[in-house]
């Protein structure tokens, strides 16, 4: 019977082939309200002066809370598998962001 309860809890998750292609971001900013974070996913192209956001995913702060969690949880098994990764050497690959967006509603 308990075997049951959790079939009953169970989400069944559909990904859909144009989804499941993915899209590639290399920079992300993240802004936030009082009831809501965003997180834009962007593509940066060496020399080019402009980058487009390719995926724009709101969130509840709670949702957010669970996300940070997840990641720095699958960045542990990342780095015991694969080593450390290293961010202090990508000090000069992040463009100026003086006029992004300001995490007020």
């Amino acid at each position: 019977m308990e075997n049951n309860r959790d079939n009953e809890n169970q989400i069944q998750i559909e990904l859909p082939e144009d989804i499941a292609q993915g899209t590639y971001s290399n920079l992300s900013i993240i802004s936030h309200s009082s009831s809501e974070f965003v997180i834009d996913f962007i593509r940066v192209v060496p020399g080019l002066p402009k980058a487009k956001v390719q995926s724009r995913i709101i969130l509840t702060p709670d949702q957010a809370k669970r996300l940070l969690h997840a990641l720095n949880e699958n960045i542990k098994r990342y780095e015991k598998q694969n080593g450390h990764v290293d961010i202090d050497n990508a000090e000069g690959f992040l463009p100026p962001m003086n006029n992004g967006p300001i995490g007020e509603a």
